[in-house]
């Protein structure tokens, strides 16, 4: 995966000053470019259309950002799909750049983990936005915890890229 190799053009008694590493691109990457670019992006229309939505419906009209308690009479309800989108928003750079990158070692690994992040962003804003269920627990409800599996996997993969990349 990873090779180092020093400058031939350096006597052999000169001190090793530089280091070149190579990086193979798996075939499989282009998965990865789908989950970690093309994934993210619907996932966050199809959110912020959630949001637009519940704007509507609720009456919470631009610049406002979340609706106001006593002001807008479905405060509650509004907020709950904009904190939905804005937790994915949090997160997403993140994710997408730890996919990028951990695509590199573990390619398949991360496009599946890339569903799994991208659904479980949309399931968390489903339970989030179930006014009958608990806020507290709510967005764990529907299943929202497979987001954290895709997460995770391309925290690790990244992890184990840049292990590999120092010890090469």
């Amino acid at each position: 995966f990873c090779q180092s190799t020093t400058i031939p053009s350096l006597p052999s008694n000169t001190k090793r000053l530089s280091t070149m590493i190579s990086i193979t691109v798996p075939p499989e990457y282009g998965w990865v470019v789908l989950g970690a670019g093309v994934g993210p992006v619907i996932t966050s229309m199809y959110l912020g259309g959630q949001v637009m939505a519940a704007r509507k419906k609720y009456g919470v009209n631009y610049p406002n950002l979340y609706a106001v308690p006593k002001v807008h009479e479905k405060a509650d309800e509004f907020n709950r799909a904009q904190r939905g989108h804005q937790n994915y928003l949090e997160g997403c750079d993140s994710y997408a750049v730890m996919t990028l990158l951990g695509g590199l070692k573990n390619p398949i690994t991360c496009a599946v983990g890339s569903v799994c992040f991208c659904l479980g962003s949309v399931l968390y804003m489903k339970g989030y936005t179930d006014t009958e269920l608990d806020v507290k627990t709510a967005r764990y409800k529907k299943g929202a915890g497979i987001k954290w599996i895709g997460f995770l996997a391309s925290l690790v993969s990244t992890i184990q890229l840049g292990y590999g990349l120092i010890r090469s």
